[in-house]
């Protein structure tokens, strides 16, 4: 019918102001009607496909290679944030911890009376390169560090310490020019060069003590524990998760490539359950949490549609796990970024709040789970006791939208602007008037001055 219905739209009209149908007469066929233009009430909807998202939802990673020393969750247990659900042994985090301190002691060491002939003035360079080489090792540390605030303070322990180290080594370099030109002593000179050898050891062994602290792994968020990694990492991290979505006969050449035997997870795959005793490795997916308390609904909307879409538009939802009932929404935001559709053409994501549902029969509708699909209705615009006509009684003539007036007996072309459009009914903003008669059925069967 032309822009009487775009791509991806339907309406629903919540009352209709009664119209006089008559059938036509004056020799025009059975299928063409008439009717009274009247006075309705309609609703402009945009339909979407939507998911039931969590209010939060966190991916636990295992902080460093090693095993599962304690497991202190089960299977769908409430947490809190902060409460540890396992802790990790790990001998290589501990190992670093050692040689962290060893590497502090021997710099502290070098810096007390008595050690100054130790000190190679000479090998400003290589303690740079080390220290930058220590450094790196102490932000891989910081990285094995479960994302979370602890990751975040122990990345920032560690900007700060390299400002101050930069900052002691001025101070050192200093000191080195001052004795080559016989203005310090060297006493000065290895005081400086050892506090700033002190500053990098000093975060090693902060950044060592935090991975070692991070063994004891916490809630990033409140909510219910599952102990099964997301699948969807599966196919991706663990080559024989792959051979199960071959075809069986394909399999067995598949496993030869991959050089494994056949299918199924390995124990150390990122799918199985986990338990006390697994071995993990750093960075790993072992268990997530979500948090239902709040859930929310993410839509596609066609890139036609979404300029109509605002926060606070009313909407409706049908989850395809409960085809029978309708639960309230609304619009709190729209994404300013697109996205691709399946489809090819580009989408926004709209985010709404999801409400309460109702069966049919009135009673509470089941509460969603994340994940689930749905289609949302946006009620997008609503004009009340609008004039307003059939949707059939509109067609596109050109680059306008048109109907067809009857005057007399006889049909006449007539422009017509519109503003809310609905399955059943659109509203006309300029070109009709209430009592007016327009063809609602067989426009395609009119042609000017025809006698109806």
């Amino acid at each position: 019918m032309g822009s009487a219905g775009h791509r991806g739209r339907v309406a629903t009209v919540l009352a209709v102001a009664a119209l006089s149908v008559a059938g036509c007469t004056g020799g025009s066929g059975p299928d063409v009607e008439v009717a009274d233009v009247g006075r309705a009430t309609v609703v402009e909807v945009v339909e979407a496909p939507a998911t039931v998202s969590a209010r939060a939802a966190a991916t636990v990673t295992a902080p460093a290679d090693g095993t599962v020393a304690a497991l202190r969750v089960h299977e769908g247990q409430q947490v809190q944030a902060g409460q540890v659900l396992l802790r990790v042994e790990s001998p290589d985090a501990r190992r670093r911890l050692r040689q962290a301190l060893q590497a502090d002691a021997q710099a502290a060491s070098a810096g007390t009376p008595g050690s100054a002939g130790a000190v190679d003035l000479t090998a400003a360079n290589r303690a740079d390169a080390a220290a930058q080489r220590a450094f790196a090792r102490a932000r891989r540390a910081a990285l094995r560090i479960p994302p979370g605030p602890a990751r975040v303070q122990a990345l920032s322990a560690l900007r700060v310490s390299q400002s101050q180290y930069r900052a002691a080594r001025a101070s050192a370099n200093q000191a080195s020019q001052a004795l080559a030109a016989g203005l310090g002593s060297l006493s000065d000179a290895v005081t400086a060069l050892s506090a700033a050898q002190r500053v990098q050891t000093r975060a090693a062994v902060d950044a060592a003590r935090r991975e070692v602290a991070a063994l004891t792994v916490r809630a990033p968020v409140a909510g219910t524990v599952s102990l099964s990694a997301p699948a969807a990492s599966a196919a991706a991290t663990d080559p024989s998760a792959l051979l199960d979505q071959l075809p069986q006969n394909l399999q067995g050449q598949a496993g030869d490539l991959l050089g494994s035997s056949g299918s199924g997870s390995s124990p150390g795959s990122v799918d199985a359950v986990l338990a006390q005793g697994r071995p993990v490795s750093s960075g790993q997916p072992v268990l997530t949490v979500t948090d239902t308390s709040t859930l929310s609904l993410a839509a596609q909307v066609d890139e036609t549609d979404v300029l109509l879409v605002r926060p606070g538009v009313p909407a409706s939802a049908e989850l395809d796990a409960v085809p029978d009932a309708q639960y309230e929404a609304a619009v709190t935001t729209i994404d300013p970024a697109p996205s691709s559709s399946s489809r090819g053409g580009v989408t926004y994501v709209v985010r709404l709040s999801l409400g309460r549902g109702s069966a049919a029969d009135g009673s509470t509708a089941p509460a969603p789970r994340p994940g689930m699909s749905a289609v949302v209705d946006l009620q997008v615009r609503t004009a009340r006791d609008a004039v307003a006509v059939p949707a059939a009684a509109v067609f596109r003539d050109g680059r306008r939208d048109a109907v067809w007036v009857v005057v007399h007996g006889v049909a006449h072309e007539r422009a017509v602007r519109l503003g809310a459009q609905g399955k059943a009914r659109v509203q006309v903003l300029e070109g009709l008037k209430v009592g007016e008669q327009v063809v609602v059925r067989g426009a395609d069967q009119v042609h000017d001055g025809q006698h109806l």
